[in-house]
């Protein structure tokens, strides 16, 4: 038995190879997150956190300007990561692709010894753990936990690390369940300005669940709360056809010029 899989994103532009169980699986939140890097962005783009790759491979296949640094402690998703950068899917962008393995809340002097050095990007795009540490039980052995369980410190590290790494005027883009908001906006309070928010909504009626958030290192622009975007199509599980166009065709979500 297998145990990894091969998993086509953007209709087949993006193949991954992640593990089949015992640990995090990428899926909507990582396209999602992807799409929210505008059309036409150009220079280097760091997945913070970014597991097998998904996200940072999604971005590379919709954007031909961008070259992108996969950033993860996890040494096994890595090298997963890794591998899928010789499949043949993937060529179309795999040059455009780097690995650096780093502790994303490693101190400071730590981090730098790594590689993630002041200036060193011009976006970052992350997809934190949801939950905080004691909001549900995981066993310190599963590898799944540090997916999805934020440390002691909560989104703290990931504000202050993409900051660090941030030049002055670059994007930070990020997706989060809906009911953080807040917790996300006081992190990056006094780092960050011109946030835009999108809500995504499992349905029209339904109160979204996710939410994706982009700033600029060093503004001092308002945030915008925008409209929402809807997953699916009524009561079933069919989506919706601008959301399959994000998921299989690749399309952008669209934020209003400031």
């Amino acid at each position: 038995m297998n145990d990894t899989t091969r998993d086509a994103f953007l209709g087949g532009q993006v193949m991954v190879e992640q593990p089949a169980r015992g640990r995090h699986r990428a899926g909507l939140d990582a396209v999602y997150l992807a799409a929210a890097v505008p059309e036409g962005t150009t220079g280097h783009v760091v997945d913070l956190g970014s597991g097998v790759g998904t996200a940072g491979f999604c971005v590379a296949a919709r954007l031909a300007g961008v070259r992108v640094t996969l950033v993860d402690s996890d040494t096994h998703v890595l090298a997963l990561a890794e591998n899928a950068l010789n499949f043949s899917e993937n060529a179309h962008f795999a040059d455009r692709i780097s690995i650096l393995e780093a502790d994303i809340e490693a101190r400071g002097t730590q981090r730098h010894a790594k590689g993630l050095t002041p200036g060193f990007a011009d976006h970052v795009i992350m997809n934190p753990p949801y939950y905080p540490g004691g909001r549900f039980r995981a066993s310190p052995a599963d590898a799944r936990a540090s997916a999805h369980v934020l440390g002691e410190q909560g989104l703290e590290p990931w504000a202050k690390t993409a900051t660090d790494i941030l030049r002055e005027g670059g994007s930070l883009t990020v997706i989060f369940r809906a009911d953080g908001l807040g917790e996300l906006l006081n992190v990056l309070e006094g780092r960050f300005g011109a946030i835009d928010v999108i809500p995504l909504h499992p349905r029209t009626e339904a109160a979204a669940t996710r939410v994706i958030l982009r700033a600029v290192r060093a503004s001092r622009a308002p945030l915008r709360l925008l409209a929402g975007f809807v997953l699916h199509k009524g009561e079933g599980s069919d989506f919706t056809d601008e959301s399959r166009a994000v998921m299989r065709d690749g399309m952008g979500l669209t934020f209003p010029a400031r």
